[in-house]
């Protein structure tokens, strides 16, 4: 039987961002999911005309928990994921529940999504930034970045891929196991796929690196390239994370990296692509167009099928740190 999620993160009345891009793919691959949302929106906060809604605080999200101790619901939950953060004080107080779950009898896997920001811009306020390197990260198995966070958190420049293998390594020196760059355009950027796009179609780069728990072995580096989409899409690392824990968490302890991160990125390629396909039938695509981010709302439910079956398009490949 598997283990129950805590997902601590944000959520929207209308759209896929946060729990509502994560929840969905977890419960499809048989994982019962416990539900903290951070803030609750009217949707993400992209949309011109802003959002409404209202913001959980540490003392809050404490206070659920506690009451979750109190009636023995602590004792299955076996992962936790975070995604959306917003202030220090209750960055802060996740800490402290992690700490709480990790005194239950079940081990707790903590699968941390170190939502900064994205395209050069924070989305949270700088002492974030600092909060995650020495105090979430060390403690985190499994962390989720895109470049810019990445970037962030390291100090290194990505550009190509051995500064994504440099950075993946120093991510790996601060104590996680599994550190999984979400996205990257890199300057040697490359098509590796069976799904008919011509080589000259611009890419990402999605990149894992791996360390064991036996010092003698060497981490272990993997890659794909994925066509890139042109639009911006919300929610897709949220979906990332989610699909990354439940592909992951494997019982007998053991990962296959290469096998997880293409059923990862397979089937996000394919929630991608179907909103894409959705909003080129729609028109708008063009962010100068008002109804953009309504149509460009992750497929999530028509994406059912591809989450539970991920399609094989993409194939992982070995790649090496010669530092």
């Amino acid at each position: 039987m598997k283990k129950r999620v805590l997902s601590i993160q944000s959520h929207v009345v209308s759209g896929y961002v946060g729990n509502k891009a994560a929840v969905f793919p977890l419960q499809l691959l048989g994982y019962d999911v416990d539900i903290i949302n951070s803030v609750q929106f009217s949707n993400h906060t992209g949309y011109s005309q802003g959002f409404t809604g209202d913001v959980l605080n540490g003392t809050q999200l404490t206070s659920l928990v506690d009451g979750m101790e109190k009636n023995g619901l602590l004792n299955s939950i076996g992962h936790v994921l975070t995604g959306y953060i917003g202030s220090a004080s209750f960055l802060q107080a996740v800490l402290q529940v992690l700490v709480k779950l990790r005194q239950q009898p079940n081990s707790i896997r903590f699968v941390c999504d170190p939502v900064l920001g994205d395209h050069g811009k924070l989305y949270v306020p700088e002492e974030l930034v600092e909060i995650y390197r020495t105090q979430v990260i060390p403690v985190a198995n499994v962390v989720t970045p895109n470049q810019f966070e990445m970037e962030k958190l390291t100090g290194i420049a990505v550009t190509t891929q051995e500064d994504a293998l440099r950075a993946c390594r120093c991510l790996l020196d601060m104590g996680p196991s599994l550190v999984f760059l979400t996205s990257a355009q890199l300057e040697e950027s490359k098509g590796n796929n069976d799904d008919g796009v011509n080589d000259n179609t611009k890419t990402i780069a999605i990149l894992a690196a791996q360390r064991s728990e036996d010092e003698n072995q060497e981490d272990e580096f993997w890659r794909i390239d994925s066509p890139l989409f042109p639009g911006d899409f919300t929610g897709t690392g949220d979906l990332t994370a989610s699909l990354l824990l439940g592909h992951t968490a494997a019982s007998n302890g053991e990962v296959d990296v290469k096998s997880a991160m293409e059923k990862v990125i397979n089937t996000v390629h394919s929630v991608i692509r179907r909103t894409h396909e959705a909003a080129s039938t729609a028109g708008t695509t063009s962010s100068s167009n008002g109804d953009c981010c309504l149509s460009l709302e992750l497929q999530l439910i028509a994406g059912k099928a591809e989450i539970e079956h991920p399609p094989s398009l993409f194939q992982a490949y070995r790649v090496y740190d010669n530092n």
